[in-house]
């Protein structure tokens, strides 16, 4: 291997840099390769079980009680931007399917706004939002899966 590298030089280097680039950025893939790409799939977990991860983790714990709590922004955010627009085409087109498609586009930005003042007021782009949901999903394999694995 130190061989090739080596006749490779700078170019085989650069390739290295790139690859472990691409690796980076497609990380989120092994979130879904833990929920979606298994046989069979983990059972439910309940409020109580996120509550008790929270307690028990000292690093991804207090991280996904600040994500599970930023779906709150958003869940309003949907709902005053889906009454606004949806209100206002309402008020001046006074037709169904305009209303229903304005009610639901205002809902869909409102979300996003909600979550990117979530961002900002809980500060959450310092955590590791996947890394925390990840490590909530091998805490919770481990918890369930754990005692028919041995």
């Amino acid at each position: 291997m130190g061989e090739k590298s080596s006749s490779w030089g700078i170019l085989g280097e650069h390739f290295e840099e790139v690859k472990e680039h691409w690796k980076k950025n497609f990380s989120f893939l092994d979130y879904f390769k833990k929920t979606y790409g298994r046989e069979k799939s983990l059972p439910k977990w309940t409020e109580a079980d996120v509550e008790e991860f929270i307690a028990s983790d000292p690093v991804y714990g207090p991280q996904l009680k600040a994500l599970r709590e930023s779906r709150k922004y958003a869940m309003v955010g949907a709902a005053l931007g889906a009454a606004h627009l949806g209100g206002v085409s309402l008020k001046y087109s006074k037709s169904p399917h305009g209303v229903i498609l304005a009610t639901g586009f205002g809902a869909l930005c409102g979300a996003v706004f909600g979550s990117e003042v979530a961002e900002h007021w809980n500060q959450l782009y310092k955590i590791d939002k996947q890394g925390a949901n990840l490590r909530f999903l091998y805490w919770w394999e481990d918890k369930t899966l754990g005692n028919q694995r041995n």
